[in-house]
């Protein structure tokens, strides 16, 4: 007989609520959510969240909010709305019947990442992927968004490694126990390698920390090939943490997966426009 799992739930139905039982399949599969990075969208993701379907898990990619279909909200969104987006996408996520609320990974590219990174002190993550991530002073943090490289002169901030006892990020990743991957872009020429090395020397408590530098990528990778380069590095590394995934998979179909997302891997947009702040 085929396993299954259940849990109790409330069905809401006019001013009562009903008790219920859902059943599912046994199988609970890992939850992966994509967060964008400063003007950016879900739009950008797709591809590489069919990609890490495929491996087997549930993937959802959104639009934080004075993005895509709120742009009217670009001027003034703050990071601490944004961090509110974050959080509602997540509890979307673990609410998926056949997600398991125990195995979240957390995708981040630039703001996405500085926010995934301290979702992780609000919320269960168990794998974090941070590529190019910003950091912002902790002061300002409900002012626009868009006022911190004016307010905050961000470029002066980067420079420096920082203490992950000085910034918000790099405490929530200080005290971060699953595993992380960091990836840079060679020819960053907005995140500084200061900051990449503020993560990576913030992760000290980290299951296990694995660092990348993608070679000759830029900030948004504006090339097919860093698009498909940096979409190999993050398959192969949740495959090795959960092969077994997938279900009714083994070993050969993974690395197919990850072979098939090297040659055919092309992203229709970079992940950042080149002339935009981050």
């Amino acid at each position: 007989m085929m396993d299954v799992h259940e849990r109790k739930i409330a069905i809401a139905t006019g001013d009562r609520s009903l008790a219920g039982t859902l059943i599912t399949p046994g199988t609970l599969i890992p939850g992966v959510l994509f967060v964008h990075g400063w003007n950016g969208s879900q739009q950008q993701y797709l591809v590489r969240a069919r990609e890490v379907a495929a491996l087997g898990g549930a993937c959802l990619a959104f639009d934080l909010g004075g993005h895509a279909g709120t742009e009217g909200e670009h001027e003034t969104v703050s990071r601490e709305s944004n961090l509110r987006d974050l959080v509602a996408a997540y509890d979307v996520l673990v609410a998926h019947p056949q997600v398991d609320p125990a195995r979240i990974a957390v995708i981040g590219s630039s703001y996405g990442g500085y926010l995934g990174a301290i979702l992780t002190e609000l919320r269960q993550v168990h794998w974090l992927v941070l590529r190019a991530p910003a950091l912002y002073r902790d002061s300002g943090w409900g002012h626009p968004k868009m006022q911190l490289h004016r307010e905050q002169n961000l470029e002066e901030y980067r420079r420096n490694v920082k203490s992950r006892d000085a910034n918000r990020a790099l405490h929530a990743c200080s005290k971060f126990k699953g595993d992380v991957l960091i990836v840079e872009s060679e020819h960053d020429d907005r995140i500084p390698h200061a900051v990449i090395t503020s993560y990576r020397e913030a992760c000290t408590a980290a299951a296990s920390m694995t660092y990348k530098c993608l070679p000759g990528a830029d900030h948004g990778l504006t090339t097919n090939e860093s698009q498909q380069a940096y979409t190999a590095l993050l398959l192969k590394w949740l495959a090795d943490l959960w092969p077994d995934a997938r279900r009714g998979s083994d070993a050969a179909a993974v690395k197919a997966a990850i072979t098939d997302a090297a040659a055919q891997g092309a992203v229709t947009e970079p992940e950042a426009p080149p002339s935009e702040i981050s």
